[in-house]
């Protein structure tokens, strides 16, 4: 496997104003994206279904769950020696905001057409969020910083990292009444292949479209 590229971290203040307003959408592609999912009542990605078994167990709205969550995991960040950025801070708290007001907002439905319709389009508007947020270069979100922190700390490939700790949840998730389904596999699937074109759709320099990509296919 090529290493990936080694990148400069671009300085906060560089065309912050536009790094902003793309993180912040990002992540409200995020948010709506899951929500979708969710109303398609046909599984959603693997991370949601443990937020989704929490949800079923407490009471707590999914999105609510999804910020809980997003925290407790940048506690694991400590011993990691990992630092949050901005986005990193962003991401545990707007993804969950947007995810409940968005799955209030979309109509629940009971044709098959339109929960595929719903998945397709949460796994869409997800890929898109991943090229904007990934290109605002404010720190990763909080779940992926521990699949890096994992690789930096131990050496663990980030693809091996990434898909143990996604399994582990997924697991748990389903062992407390999270919903596994066609979408956990789309989701699964697809989003590498979909995360690599929004890249170049909302690109970033040559640089750092490298070094994502190559981060993705490590993944």
């Amino acid at each position: 496997m090529t290493p990936n590229p080694v990148v400069t971290p671009r300085p906060l203040r560089e065309r912050f104003f536009e790094r902003l307003v793309r993180c912040v959408a990002g992540l409200a592609c995020f948010g709506t994206g899951i929500a979708f999912f969710v109303r398609s009542d046909l599984g959603v990605p693997p991370w949601d279904v443990f937020h989704q078994g929490i949800s079923r167990h407490t009471g707590l709205g999914l999105g609510t769950v999804l910020i809980i969550v997003a925290f407790a995991v940048l506690l694991l960040w400590i011993p990691l020696r990992l630092r949050p950025g901005l986005g990193t801070i962003l991401n545990a708290i707007e993804i969950g905001l947007i995810e409940n007001v968005a799955q209030d907002i979309i109509p629940h439905s009971d044709s098959l057409i339109v929960r595929a319709i719903y998945m397709f389009a949460g796994l869409s508007i997800i890929a898109a969020g991943s090229g904007l947020y990934i290109g605002a270069e404010f720190g990763s979100g909080p779940r992926d910083g521990l699949m890096l922190g994992l690789n930096k700390r131990f050496g663990i490939s980030v693809r091996l990292a990434r898909t143990t700790v996604e399994i582990t949840v997924m697991l748990i998730g389903i062992a407390l009444g999270g919903h596994i389904g066609l979408g956990t596999f789309v989701f699964a699937l697809g989003i590498g292949p979909m995360v690599q074109i929004t890249l170049r759709m909302f690109r970033m320099s040559s640089t750092n479209i490298a070094a994502a990509e190559g981060e993705a296919l490590e993944q």
